[in-house]
């Protein structure tokens, strides 16, 4: 099940309040302006700054 569409247009980053995009493979939200990854983790947003990567 992939995350709700929905759900991904509400959603914003929580360091700059930016926009989200999908990766390639769907497994995270990327912000561009903040080049962070916020891992989904079993079709759940992990939103938390610290847990984030780095594109």
């Amino acid at each position: 099940m992939a995350i709700d569409q929905q759900l991904l247009e509400i959603l914003v980053c929580p360091k700059c309040k930016g926009d989200l995009h999908l990766t390639e493979q769907q497994n995270g939200l990327v912000c561009e302006a903040c080049r962070l990854v916020y891992e989904i983790r079993e079709d759940i947003p992990i939103m938390l700054i610290d847990e984030a990567k780095s594109l």
